[in-house]
């Protein structure tokens, strides 16, 4: 177990190299610079800025001063605002963290939920339902979901107010982030527990006498959950960093939407600290998931 998670924390170092070296030289292919748009900065001032910020260096160079600094915990300041990218990305990624875990979480046990009662009522009026709702959910976008959330409920009838940063409402953009992950955790399920029930051991057990209950939550779920993990894992690194589409429609602050700005304004250092925080987010959920197979299944090894 030890060595599994040394080798597994070393790839996820080698991972996260890969993904900032790949993002800061493609990065610098991109015509203009961060200071190209500000019509009023004459070539003087640009050249000084640009020697601050070592962006007159070569581009190895300045990739090689940029990861020491990380290293040292300095993530540099946005070179359109000039704040602490630390303190900005910490602030809005509790934003984003609070709402894409409730839409996580949500996702996670409606969809066990529904995924256990299409399989237990299979080809019956429940399971019909649950399958024609999921696949109407896997099929639209959550971008397409969110824009009628918000002019249905909000614009029409007015039940739910529009997000504000003084009255926060996360019931819609919850609900967007959550039913493509759901509907899909759904028929995962679903399909786990249709074959965990055929099972020998599943037999054996009821052929003991064991209450219907006990066959179902302790034996067949339990070996079902383990397919669901291994979605579950990259599916909340991926809510709670991907959820820039549906920040932006809701004009929700949070990380997703300053990413998106920060690229449109080729914030070099926002962009680069952003996409590295969201690469560690990634490695490090899927490394959760590995070691939450451990815990569902014991019989699994590390090897």
């Amino acid at each position: 177990m030890t060595k599994y998670l040394i080798k597994r924390v070393l790839l996820a170092i080698v991972s996260v190299l890969i993904v900032s070296a790949i993002t800061f030289f493609a990065m610098e292919t991109i015509p203009g610079g961060p200071f190209n748009k500000e019509k009023a900065t004459s070539p003087e001032a640009k050249k000084v800025l640009e020697e601050r910020y070592n962006l007159d260096k070569p581009v190895t160079t300045q990739y090689v001063l940029y990861m020491g600094n990380v290293l040292h915990g300095d993530w540099g300041v946005s070179l359109k605002t000039g704040r602490d990218i630390w303190t900005d990305i910490t602030s809005k990624f509790a934003v984003s963290a609070k709402l894409g875990g409730t839409a996580a979480i949500l996702a996670i046990i409606v969809g066990i939920i529904l995924g256990s009662i299409a399989a237990l009522t299979r080809n019956k009026l429940p399971d019909r339902l649950i399958v024609f709702f999921t696949t109407l959910g896997t099929a639209m976008p959550s971008f397409v979901l969110a824009t009628l959330l918000l002019l249905v409920f909000c614009l029409e009838l007015k039940w739910i107010p529009v997000w504000s940063s003084s009255n926060p409402n996360y019931i819609l953009p919850v609900i967007a982030l959550s039913v493509y992950p759901m509907a899909y955790i759904t028929r995962l399920t679903k399909t786990s527990m249709l074959d965990a029930l055929n099972q020998d051991y599943v037999r054996t057990a009821r052929a003991k006498g064991v209450s219907r209950a006990k066959v179902i939550f302790m034996h067949a779920l339990r070996n079902a959950l383990i397919p669901v993990i291994t979605y579950v894992g990259p599916m909340v690194a991926y809510i709670l960093t991907g959820s820039m589409v549906v920040e932006s429609i809701f004009t929700i602050g949070g990380l997703g939407s300053s990413f998106v700005t920060s690229i449109t304004n080729r914030d070099y250092t926002t962009i680069m600290a952003t996409t590295l925080f969201l690469a560690i987010l990634m490695v490090v959920a899927n490394l959760i998931t590995d070691i939450a197979y451990k815990l569902v299944d014991p019989r699994i090894t590390f090897r």
